[in-house]
């Protein structure tokens, strides 16, 4: 965060503490103290490890994406009441044609696929 421009500093750290104040006001969809505690906890952690991860990110585009990938998680984690990423559902061999391509054709455009929220997901499970 060394390198990055006073306006970045500030919204990262304000992204920072929205995700920590989500978090301590965080009520489970079942409404069971146990989960509630549990998906808190995962919150703050997912929180902890990706911002770390990230700390000494300078490419200002990088930065960018970081920072619409946690706006992204935010709005679906709120909007729908589940703190964990959601998945994408794609058929096994869907966005390829079957004659010809590799397999390794197939899971590089599963990559390139991959919705904004879900790109720093894999990199930390």
């Amino acid at each position: 965060m060394n390198n990055m421009t006073p306006v970045t500093r500030q919204e990262v750290l304000g992204l920072y503490r929205k995700v920590l104040q989500i978090a301590k006001n965080w009520q489970s969809a079942s409404g069971q103290i146990e989960e509630t505690t549990r998906e808190k906890e995962y919150i703050r952690n997912e929180a902890r490890t990706l911002f770390r991860k990230n700390k000494n990110v300078t490419d200002p585009k990088l930065i960018k994406q970081c920072i619409e990938e946690c706006e992204a998680r935010i709005e679906i984690g709120l909007h729908y009441n589940i703190p964990y990423p959601r998945p994408i559902h794609l058929p096994p061999m869907g966005l390829a044609h079957k004659q010809g391509r590799t397999l390794r054709h197939q899971e590089k455009l599963r990559k390139i696929s991959k919705p904004i929220y879900l790109k720093s997901h894999d990199e930390i499970s």
